[in-house]
């Protein structure tokens, strides 16, 4: 059973995400607030889109990488399914190009992104498999559900942070 202080954390982060979600819309139509010019005067930044020459063409371009990137973050912090490993390929790649986006010495953005994908690859997707093949395993042996194995092989860390220090 699920003390007071779980369950209104649990509600609070739950509001948040719902919240986050809900916005996205909104999100996405940021950049027509910005200007369509090189530079880009605000009172907290000035921001100068060099090779691009248009700053609201740059903020396009940078909603387009950052809301997915915020949507798969979303969804492999609360994912409960013993694949949301599979869910980093996409997140690095996002990051990548948020990245390469940002750095104005760069002519092209998306080229050559498979490359430095390939070492997460390299142990995301064998990975993935393996924990694939020990369910399949297990099943043949045992009278389980797959939402039983699910189950047993999910790990469960008991905080935000705790997730994030799972992988370092």
């Amino acid at each position: 059973m699920k003390s007071q202080q779980q369950t209104r954390k649990s509600l609070v982060m739950g509001s948040v995400i719902a919240t986050i979600l809900a916005i996205t819309p909104y999100l996405f139509s940021l950049h027509e607030s910005v200007p369509e010019t090189r530079v880009w005067n605000t009172f907290l930044f000035t921001y100068d889109s060099k090779n691009w020459e248009d700053a609201n063409l740059v903020m396009w371009i940078f909603t387009g990488k950052a809301i997915p990137l915020m949507l798969l973050f979303i969804w492999f912090f609360t994912c409960k399914h013993w694949w949301y490993h599979a869910l980093l390929v996409p997140i690095i790649m996002y990051i990548y190009q948020v990245f390469g986006l940002l750095n104005q010495d760069q002519g092209y953005i998306d080229e050559f992104q498979l490359i430095y994908l390939i070492p997460v690859m390299a142990i995301v997707i064998p990975s993935i498999y393996l924990i694939r093949a020990r369910i399949f395993n297990k099943i043949n042996e045992a009278n389980k559900s797959l939402e039983d194995l699910e189950e047993e092989f999910k790990i469960s860390p008991k905080s935000f942070w705790d997730k994030i220090k799972q992988y370092f």
